[in-house]
């Protein structure tokens, strides 16, 4: 979905909503920037759920990119914006990724091993539970909450794409050295900041903004994100 005219800005959605729903307060940027609201491959309204495909994602954005962009990603999105900076460096102007869920670069670090140990049994068992008991499961295991009951299509359905997401310490990424990138945390949960610790070290600049595990959503998130598109200054 599209909106705006100006430079381009690709935006790739997480896990939950999709397409311009998963960024309703980054609508405004229509005025200025030509606004690409994408689905990543499985997520439709009117098709059945699709497991993870990292490269069919990555050519998602791909296909968006035109001439050049700015891509900005929230959670798993951040593996495919990240993938697709890697294919065509040229196209990607700049990055700003929100609470990245790039684990495979910190796979090995001590909070991703962590989360890795405790959901990979549940990864690796999926195929033999239903949509409900995975997302039980899930819920318990990372937010240690009781999951919500499914009570419509659209609950049963995000709790059956939910299962078939891949673990997203398997996706194949690398760095793109001197791209401008930024990275947004909520500063609630330790595997987050270590990734965004991972990616400042490699040059990425580091900002927190409210929000929990949507900043985009806060008014520091909104603001970091619209000073680093409109090339200023970004607040502490």
């Amino acid at each position: 979905m599209a909106f705006g005219s100006g430079e381009r800005v690709v935006f790739v959605h997480g896990t939950d909503s999709f397409g311009a729903a998963a960024w309703p307060h980054q609508h405004r940027l229509a005025g200025r920037f030509d606004c690409l609201f994408l689905r990543r491959h499985g997520f439709d309204l009117q098709a059945e759920p699709l497991p993870t495909d990292f490269d069919e994602d990555a050519r998602i954005v791909d296909r968006h990119l035109g001439a050049g962009a700015h891509v900005v990603a929230h959670a798993q999105g951040a593996v495919a914006a990240m993938m697709a900076a890697v294919e065509h460096p040229d196209k990607v102007h700049s990055l700003t990724l929100f609470e990245p869920a790039c684990l495979s670069l910190t796979a090995d670090l001590p909070a991703t091993r962590a989360y890795r140990q405790r959901l990979e049994p549940l990864f690796a068992a999926r195929g033999e539970l239903t949509d409900e008991e995975y997302q039980r499961e899930f819920v318990r295991l990372v937010v240690g909450a009781e999951a919500l009951p499914l009570t419509t299509a659209a609950d049963r359905a995000q709790a059956k794409r939910a299962r078939l997401q891949a673990p997203p310490w398997n996706a194949p990424l690398h760095i793109v050295p001197g791209l401008p990138t930024l990275v947004v945390t909520g500063g609630w949960e330790p595997l987050y900041e270590e990734v965004a610790h991972y990616l400042a070290g490699t040059g990425a600049i580091h900002r927190h903004a409210g929000g929990h595990h949507r900043p985009q959503d806060s008014d520091q998130g909104r603001a970091l994100l619209e000073a680093f598109l409109a090339r200023k200054a970004l607040p502490d």
